[in-house]
């Protein structure tokens, strides 16, 4: 009975996987862009060439603006799902294809930061979307794998635009990336609504339907339709007896909110969203190896470790593995910012790159630690407890809030990186990760609950007193 919920969580995933490849974009874009005006300077001012002048600090907002645009995404993504995750999914992924097929035929910058702002406006409402679409149709033993699968997608995605952007230049890889969503459309429109919300909305009947697509054609849904029926309506009823009251608000709505977003900001300021953004310049500060080769490698390492996260959070739990991400993510940022603070300091006494070169193995190891509990724990599960923490009539607001918060955290998180590399070097910018890292894990062991094995009903309204 697993193989349908397998299928449409397949199916949905396509919206991260579209995702990922708008991840992967900028970085070979760019550098597409930029080898364009070097190859033809000649075509840079004719209108008609379609070549264009792209400066350094244009080429950064074209990257961070999706992350802006992501924003306000997050907010209407969730407040929309009251319209149907299945709804919001078809509408949304036409937008999202027509914002990539703009960028193929953008004539100026300026088109391109606009198209950059709509790709990531309708990435993140996608991306909200799923995930809670993958809670609401999954079995507990199987969410968090599921959950998993969005991450790996998504992984994959970005991976495949770094490899062929490395053939085609901007315009054809951007015509590549506006293909993901028409093949989201396409397959969401052979899955059913989620359960959940046919039943909150009052659609008994198709809530029926749905669940017995999901579960398979043997299998009695009555109990369960029942048992959400009778979740939706003990909770109304403790709305109403308790309405207004602080505590409600506390446990239904704020411990939620605090939990999630706080999880997003030790996951976004942790130094893995702006090393995305600046690994080749990075590896090339801390010593003399392949930049380009370590950043592939971290890529892969990204990937597996993802594919690993789906069997263990279902496992281990997400409370073990939490703490265990925070752990090795602080000592793994402390290494770095030492080796960057030992390559900075012993400079002069170096021979050219020669000392630098038997030591390169330093930073790449740091950063594939760093990568592999970063993908292991918190960037996973910090998501896929937007989906299990909140309760069903506060699902949508919830994820609006806690994912809008988390691009926010991501814009300023990359546009700062340079700023704090300036004012406290290299080394003290990822010394400050690892503080913010161990900030994380005291978080974590403080208010995050474990949510192994549970149904969502039985997380609310009151989970935070288990």
């Amino acid at each position: 009975f697993l193989v349908p919920q397998i299928l449409a969580a397949l199916a949905v995933s396509l919206g991260p996987f579209a995702a990922g490849l708008g991840k992967g974009y900028s970085s070979p874009a760019v550098d597409s862009l930029k080898e364009q005006q070097q190859r033809f300077p000649e075509a840079v001012a004719n209108a008609s060439s379609g070549i264009f002048t792209v400066s350094e600090q244009q080429a950064s907002w074209v990257a961070s603006l999706s992350l802006l645009g992501a924003f306000f995404g997050g907010m209407l993504g969730g407040l929309a799902m009251r319209f149907g995750r299945k709804r919001v999914l078809l509408v949304t992924s036409l937008p999202f294809s027509a914002s990539w097929l703009l960028t193929v035929f953008a004539s100026s910058v300026e088109m391109m930061f606009a198209t950059a702002f709509v790709g990531g406006f309708c990435c993140a409402i996608v991306l909200v979307v799923t995930q809670v679409y993958i809670s609401e149709i999954s079995v507990p033993d199987i969410r968090g794998c599921l959950s998993a699968v969005l991450k790996i997608v998504g992984h994959i995605g970005m991976l495949i635009s770094f490899a062929v952007g490395a053939y085609l230049d901007w315009r054809q890889l951007a015509m590549v990336v506006a293909i993901a969503p028409i093949m989201l459309f396409a397959t969401v429109l052979y899955i059913p609504e989620t359960p959940s919300y046919l039943v909150l909305v009052g659609r008994d009947e198709e809530a029926a339907r749905s669940l017995q697509w999901l579960r398979g054609p043997e299998i009695d849904v009555g109990h369960e339709i029942a048992t959400i029926r009778t979740n939706i309506i003990a909770s109304r009823q403790y709305d109403d007896g308790c309405r207004n009251t602080f505590s409600t608000i506390t446990s239904r709505v704020l411990r939620p909110v605090l939990t999630t977003c706080g999880l997003m900001f030790f996951q976004r300021f942790s130094g893995a969203t702006a090393f995305n953004f600046y690994a080749v310049s990075i590896f090339r500060q801390t010593g003399c190896m392949n930049p380009h080769g370590g950043a592939v490698a971290v890529g892969f390492v990204q990937l597996l470790a993802s594919c690993v996260s789906g069997l263990l959070i279902d496992i281990v739990g997400r409370l073990p593995l939490l703490i265990a991400s925070s752990m090795f993510m602080s000592m793994a940022l402390a290494g770095f910012g030492s080796f960057a603070y030992y390559e900075d300091v012993h400079k002069e006494h170096r021979n050219g790159c020669l000392t630098a070169a038997q030591h390169d193995w330093i930073p790449l190891l740091c950063v594939l630690i760093f990568t592999v509990a970063f993908s292991l724990g918190i960037s996973p599960i910090s998501w896929l407890l937007i989906g299990e923490l909140f309760p069903l009539e506060y699902r949508g607001l919830g994820s609006a809030l806690a994912t809008s918060f988390s691009y926010v955290c991501a814009f300023v998180g990359v546009k700062t990186f340079v700023d704090f590399q300036q004012v406290l070097g290299l080394h003290g910018a990822y010394w400050l990760y690892a503080a913010i890292s161990v900030g994380g894990l005291c978080f974590v062991v403080c208010f995050v609950p474990e949510t192994k094995g549970r149904d969502l009903d039985e997380m609310h309204p009151k989970y935070t007193h288990t």
